[in-house]
Order: structure tokens, then sequence, then C-alpha cells
């Protein structure tokens, strides 16, 4: 799945009605511009949960709430039906004057947790076996230097198309968006709660340069405009607001008991 180790591109974004999603999709295949990902099904759909980290002070959250000229995250990713000893990807993503830099290791998701766990404490990082040292040692600085820790699992269905002419173009729609942080286990699939409107689908188009204009045409007929959807922020929005809920919930006992 998805063997690619760097990629550099732009990321457009936007947020639309499921129905404007399945309309959309049968249009780009219909044209004969896009076909399904081959790293799908047959329709070019897979299942995606992954763990971000963050810092205790939050340092990630507010680089890309605030919308920092360069900001970055960490992410462990695993594709569909995963175990404890399937492949899974360390993923640090970079964005910088909205182009996004993507550099990522292939690793067995147990050596993934045993790194997490020991870092490189009991010896070299090449003994977790990483499909790519050099942005081993990168996540390993990169979570040294923030004190990254696991901060919350987000999950999603995707359906993919890439270019025919184009094999840089992509075209991405998301949906059944949910995050936990009850269990941070990425190998019990997906689970959680809607951070995002089920009836809602987070449409994203993927270029090296710039939007095909056939591609920019449609996406005008079909009224669809850019909308930004940050799948971390509004997770850890999520929690948070349940924490406070479930805190407010408890102290309301409380002094129910005592009054």
């Amino acid at each position: 799945m998805l063997s690619n180790e760097i990629f550099q591109r732009y990321e457009l974004k936007y947020l639309i009605p499921f129905e404007k999603y399945q309309e959309i999709a049968k249009e780009l295949t219909a044209n004969d511009k896009m076909r399904y990902d081959k790293f799908g099904d047959g329709f070019g759909c897979y299942n995606i949960v992954s763990l971000y980290f963050d810092s205790d002070d939050k340092k990630i959250y507010y680089e890309t709430r605030n919308k920092l000229r360069f900001r970055q995250k960490l992410r462990l990713r695993v594709y569909d039906d995963a175990t404890i000893n399937s492949p899974s990807f360390l993923e640090i993503k970079q964005k910088f004057n909205k182009v996004v830099n993507k550099r990522r290791t292939k690793i067995k998701l147990a050596d993934a947790y045993e790194y997490l766990k020991y870092g490189n404490q009991q010896g070299d990082l090449r003994d977790y076996e990483p499909s790519n040292p050099q942005i081993m040692n990168e996540v390993e600085s990169f979570r040294s230097l923030y004190g990254l820790k696991p901060r919350v699992v987000v999950s999603y269905d995707r359906q993919a198309f890439h270019g025919v002419e184009d094999s840089d173009l992509r075209v991405t729609f998301d949906y059944n968006l949910m995050a936990r942080d009850n269990n941070l286990h990425i190998e019990d699939g997906p689970e959680g709660t809607n951070f995002v409107n089920p009836n809602l689908v987070v449409m994203e188009v993927k270029v090296s340069q710039s939007v095909p204009f056939w591609l920019s045409r449609m996406l005008s007929e079909f009224e669809c405009p850019r909308r930004s959807v940050s799948k971390f922020c509004t997770s850890i929005d999520l929690m948070e607001e349940m924490q406070q809920s479930r805190e407010q919930s408890v102290n309301e006992n409380l002094t129910s008991l005592i009054v």
C-alpha cells in the first residue's frame, strides 16, 4: 500500500455534501481523465487509521491552528485491516508556503510501538528495520526536539483517484471521519466519535504544479468552494470538548450528592 516515501505537492481542500461527492466521483471517471487509485479496492477505496502526536504544551496543535508559514506533524499510519504484525508508516508531514512535503518510512507496527516506547535507548534506530533509515533519524530528531507523545487516533474511509495522463494528480474523498483518545492502538481499527458531520466529505485535490483546467472547471460547475479542514486540530477540539463535558458531569454529580 502506497510505497512512495517522499512527496512534494500542493493540497487543496474542500468540504462538500456526501451527495455531491458521489456525483463528482462519477464524473471523474466518466471523462477518462482519472481512474480509481490502484492501491485501493476495485473502486479505489480503503480505510486509514492514524495516530497523531503532540507535545504537552500542544506545539503542533497551535502551529496548525495559527496557520504558521512553516508547520509540521508526526503520525503513525496503517491501512485497512491491520494487525500488530502489519506494515505501518511513520510520517513527517510539513507545510511551508502552501507546499506540502511528506516523508515517511515503512516499519512493522510492532517495531513502531517498540520504538515509541524506547526510542534509540537500546541501540541503533536501524535495529527497528525501517525501510528508510534516514527518514527514521528525522522522525527521532523531530520527536525528541518537540517532546512528542501519542495524542489522538483519527480514522476515515477514503476513495482515491489518480490522473491517467498526469500521474502526480490525485483527488481523494474522505468520509466517516472519527477520532478517539481512549484507545491509541491503531490496529484496533476505525472507531471513535465523528468530528465531521457524517453527511459531509473532505475532498482534496493534490497536484505537483497547478490544477488542470478541466478539473478547475468541473469543480466550478459543481460549486465547490475551497475550505480548509484540519483533521488533527478538529479532532483535538472534539476530544477536549468531550473531556470537559465528562468533568462537568462528574462535578454536577458530586454537587448533587453533597446537597
